[in-house]
């Protein structure tokens, strides 16, 4: 077995989670976390748990399809918990887990600073546009 130096460990490390590269688990990850409805979906969620119809109401323009696709993944990545009450017709409630909840303050951010910044976007845009 080859010996491998403090230094080749190091760099092997930092390739395996360098998001900018398509094999790192980081990159799906920030991928998944830029995706459209995902963050409508957790940004409904961020007052409570919601009910499928609900949510559906709140996302216009999702469709039944998408919302429960997102759903799923944010299920399965632990930002979301599903929750079936046993009643007549079943109960299904969706809320944020405390992951899902940490992610909050971080799109709130990105959110803030849309609002913030939309005007020299658009005036960027334009600028752009016109000398194309």
């Amino acid at each position: 077995m080859a010996t491998v130096s403090a230094a080749e460990r190091r760099e092997r490390a930092r390739r395996a989670y360098n998001a900018n590269l398509a094999e790192c688990p980081g990159h799906e990850l920030l991928s998944a976390l830029s995706d459209k409805w995902l963050t409508l979906v957790v940004s409904a969620l961020a007052d409570g748990s919601l009910r499928h119809a609900d949510l559906a109401r709140t996302l216009a323009g999702a469709s039944q399809k998408m919302l429960s696709q997102t759903l799923r993944k944010l299920e399965r990545d632990g930002l979301v918990s599903r929750t079936v009450t046993a009643t007549v017709p079943a109960r299904v409630d969706y809320a944020l887990t405390p992951l899902g909840e940490a992610l909050l303050p971080l799109q709130r951010a990105i959110k803030e600073w849309a609002e913030t910044h939309i005007s020299q976007v658009q005036a960027a845009r334009e600028r752009y546009d016109a000398e194309q």
